[in-house]
């Protein structure tokens, strides 16, 4: 029985980084835009309402992903999910409602997300996720990627739109920047865990781009597909992926 115990101590309530991680990733982020807009925009609620109805689903999550005892696929992925359709919203109600452009809300959520890094490097002593085993590095944690979930939705519609490189432009560039990320891990000796962070914040604006181009209108340079049926297939998709490539627990290294 000890060995059992000691057993489970050695794994995370995060999943292995795996090439599926970063795939069901992009899905979750890409669902994040499509459901996010589907909420505020086609079911008219508004930028803060959305918001608000989003942050509550987020905070419920993380609890819930909190108090949970062990890695659970379907819990991480809920909670990842909450936290990129509350950074939809809540970028686009910091772009557009508070009228601070694309430009002035990526500046404000690039210093969010390095205060928040920065802060839990000093409380915690690293950023590793391979060392999240307390809840007050899980809270770390998912703050952080909140913020990077809300940072990538700026990042992408500013790409897209003022930058003017389109929905087609931004996922190449984006993509671009993702497979060099891959290149500098196997080819360089930069760190594992910055790699990491950086990985995860650019799949959102890839995602933010991908999510705009299936459902905006084909005169804005989208598919114009229904939101609800996007939001849908990408659940679907998740959820297959989620059965077909079983996900495992992170080791923790102390």
């Amino acid at each position: 029985m000890n060995n059992i115990r000691d057993t489970e101590h050695l794994f995370s309530k995060v999943p292995e980084v795996t090439l599926a991680f970063w795939i069901v990733k992009i899905a979750a982020t890409t669902l994040g835009e499509t459901g996010g807009d589907a909420v505020s925009m086609s079911m008219n609620f508004g930028y803060l309402m959305s918001t608000v109805i989003f942050a509550a689903l987020f905070l419920a999550a993380v609890i819930i992903q909190i108090r949970t005892k062990k890695f659970h696929p379907l819990i991480y992925w809920a909670t990842i999910i909450a936290t990129t359709t509350v950074g939809t919203t809540l970028a686009d109600y910091a772009d557009r409602s508070l009228g601070i452009g694309y430009a002035g809300g990526t500046a404000l959520l690039i210093v969010c997300l390095i205060a928040s890094l920065l802060t839990w490097y000093r409380s915690m002593g690293t950023i590793s996720v391979n060392t999240i085993n307390s809840s007050k590095a899980e809270m770390f944690y998912w703050v952080t990627i909140m913020f990077s979930q809300t940072l990538g939705t700026a990042l992408g519609d500013w790409t897209a739109d003022t930058a003017g490189l389109g929905y087609g432009g931004g996922a190449i560039l984006f993509g671009a920047m993702l497979l060099a990320l891959v290149a500098a891990y196997y080819w360089t000796k930069i760190s594992r865990t910055w790699l990491f962070w950086g990985a995860f914040i650019l799949t959102r604006p890839l995602g933010a781009v991908v999510g705009d181009f299936l459902d905006k209108p084909v005169s804005a340079g989208g598919l114009a597909m229904n939101r609800y049926s996007a939001s849908i297939a990408l659940l679907a998709f998740i959820l297959t992926s989620l059965l077909i490539f079983r996900q495992r627990a992170a080791k923790r290294f102390h």
